[in-house]
């Protein structure tokens, strides 16, 4: 695994207690509708066999590197929320958990199946977008949606072409207002790299309690910053 040239030390602020603690809708052995299922996990396995260049990894994040990620978008704090590549929805359901009642959640997901999944759930914040990364302004547009306060994403930049993961990037910087936020957890560093050309430099940590260990970074959009051509 190539090593990353540098670490920034960071410490995201922590979210509240009952959202890095265990949410009762992530563990009880009840029927709501955010509690994962045998069939999503089933669907996760399925997709990366179909279409392993889009899907991370062979399993669905842990716990851990949910949590970890909830800290680094600061999920509590938001309005709006995008998610680029929720799969079959592990990063979906802690976000829901841990977001306002009044906050939306916009999932953009490019497989079918996916987006068929997510699209049983029963949670009126959530919305689910059939589409590519790259027209995340449109699908914004689509649904009358402003800027986000934060994207993150989980799709997997070490597998696609470079230019699709700029454009990727370029359009995610686009649709940011000053002091948004992009967050993504990736396996390999090629999101650090290319981010660096649009963002600059990423605030770093790492998740080791997930299989692949993960590396989570986190960028703001810089007040007076123009949009990225």
């Amino acid at each position: 695994m190539p090593e990353i040239g540098y670490k920034v030390p960071v410490s995201f602020p922590t979210c509240p207690a009952q959202i890095v603690s265990e949410d009762p809708r992530l563990s009880t052995a009840n029927h709501s509708p955010l509690r994962p299922q045998h069939d999503d996990r089933l669907a996760f396995f399925r997709g990366f066999l179909k279409r392993p260049k889009e899907v991370a990894s062979i399993i669905p994040s842990s716990r851990f590197l949910e949590r970890r990620v909830m800290r680094a978008t600061r999920a509590d704090e938001a309005d709006l929320i995008v998610e680029l590549g929720p799969g079959t929805g592990g990063t979906t359901r802690a976000l829901l958990a841990a977001m306002k009642p009044d906050a939306k959640l916009l999932a953009i997901e490019i497989n079918p199946h996916f987006v068929e999944v997510l699209g049983r759930w029963q949670d009126p914040r959530l919305i689910v977008a059939e589409g590519s990364a790259t027209d995340i302004r449109q699908i914004l547009a689509k649904h009358e949606l402003g800027a986000p306060d934060v994207v993150v994403s989980g799709i997997p930049f070490s597998t696609m072409e470079r230019p699709i993961g700029r454009d990727i990037l370029r359009a995610v910087h686009d649709v940011l207002e000053p002091g948004g936020a992009f967050v993504a957890y990736q396996v390999r560093d090629r999101v650090h790299t290319l981010g660096r050309e649009v963002f600059g430099r990423a605030m770093i940590q790492r998740e080791l309690l997930n299989v692949p260990p993960m590396r989570i970074y986190r960028w703001e959009k810089q007040a007076g910053e123009a949009g990225a051509q």
